[in-house]
């Protein structure tokens, strides 16, 4: 069996995969220094929990944007695991050619995320991942990864709201009853999810226009896509883990199918 791990700003979320098959599947918060013996408790304290023995799984693949997290990741692959993981590059034989200049610039989690869904879709394709950034990444048709658009997160945008203002406070991100809000509350959460739905759609159009492909498949992905995809027009797609489906791919590609 496969691990695969995704160590994104906000979340880290890990998976295990038999054959293309995922088995169970986690979302936690991430910790920048977490020590690969944390990492190993938390491993384990899954796989029991999940009724996985440790010998079970055979191949390991990380996608990170958090680099201070890959030594403790590495130490508790070998240490814990007995296996050396695979990190995710994007300069690596992905199969499929990025068009980012330079390309080591990108992140892993966008290309695997190109990757994921330009082979369950096709192209072109444009996946909207709704993390602490709402990144927009753009496959052609001939499948390459052309680049894309990073806007601020809903998170983001509602810390910064909060943090720069003396009268306004958190709220609960969730859709008001009305776009119309009848309190601070809601008219906060008023701007905050329709105008991100809003900005969506608004960048897939001008996308979609600078590709001449009015139809490109639209995924959405990333634990924050339930609470605006519900208010966006061009979203055809919502794969929660798709991050994990292109880990998979890549792992294939370059270590190998793992045994079942």
């Amino acid at each position: 069996m496969l691990l695969v791990i995704d160590v994104g700003n906000t979340n880290t979320v890990l998976g295990v995969y038999r054959d293309e098959e995922m088995l169970h599947c986690w979302r936690l918060t991430t910790a920048r220094d977490r020590t690969a013996d944390e990492w190993g408790v938390l491993i384990r304290t899954l796989f029991n929990l999940a009724d996985l023995a440790d010998g079970t799984v055979s191949g390991i693949a990380i996608s990170s944007v958090v680099p201070p997290a890959r030594p403790a990741l590495e130490e508790m692959a070998l240490r814990y695991l007995g296996i050396q993981p695979l990190f995710i590059e994007p300069t690596m034989d992905l199969g499929m050619p990025v068009l980012y200049k330079p390309p080591s610039d990108v992140g892993a989690d966008r290309v695997v995320n190109a990757i994921a869904a330009y082979t369950q879709f096709g192209g072109p394709a444009i996946v909207v991942d709704f993390g602490t950034g709402t990144n927009f990444d753009v496959v052609s048709a001939q499948g390459e990864f052309l680049g894309g658009v990073i806007a601020p997160g809903l998170q983001v945008s509602a810390s910064a709201l909060v943090g720069r203002t003396a009268r306004l406070t958190r709220v609960d991100l969730q859709p008001p009853r009305s776009p119309v809000g009848k309190s601070t509350v809601e008219a906060i959460q008023s701007g905050l999810i329709y105008g991100t739905a809003g900005e969506v759609d608004a960048i897939v159009d001008r996308i979609r226009a600078e590709l001449e492909a009015p139809d490109a498949t639209v995924v959405a992905t990333g634990g924050l896509a339930p609470v605006v995809i519900p208010h966006c027009r061009t979203v055809t797609e919502h794969e929660p883990w798709l991050t994990l489906q292109g880990l998979r791919l890549v792992y294939e590609r370059n270590a190998g199918i793992p045994d079942g």
